[in-house]
């Protein structure tokens, strides 16, 4: 039974497959820095912070800026819609700052299930 979805060429499954490398490699993992608006809204009111776009903002920033230490660790990062716009304090968007050291953007897709 043919599917309504067209086959990938051979450079997109070459693609595909060396992102996925990436992301796993020995020693790498993904980071899931996915959380919703509702979901950090508990982590900002456990340390007494307002849950506004800005204080989500920083907190992403923290975890993106953390210890270069911590880079050689991470091969992904999965991120909330919000997160895409956001930049650092200097100006950088998120998504650059994760490239630059080497990581794989993703985003958090949420919505119904789709048939293939």
């Amino acid at each position: 039974m043919p599917h309504q979805y067209p086959a990938l060429t051979p450079e997109q499954k070459k693609e595909l497959s060396d992102i996925a490398h990436r992301i796993v490699a020995p020693g790498k993992g993904i980071l899931a820095a996915d959380e919703s608006t509702g979901s950090i809204a508990k982590r900002l009111q456990s340390i007494g912070t307002e849950n506004t776009e800005e204080n989500r903002r920083f907190y992403r920033q923290l975890l993106l800026t953390a210890d270069d230490r911590v880079n050689p660790c991470i091969g992904g990062v999965i991120l909330f819609h919000e997160t895409l716009y956001q930049k650092t304090d200097d100006g950088r968007p998120f998504p650059q700052v994760i490239k630059s050291k080497g990581g794989v953007v993703g985003i958090k897709v949420r919505g119904r299930g789709l048939r293939m």
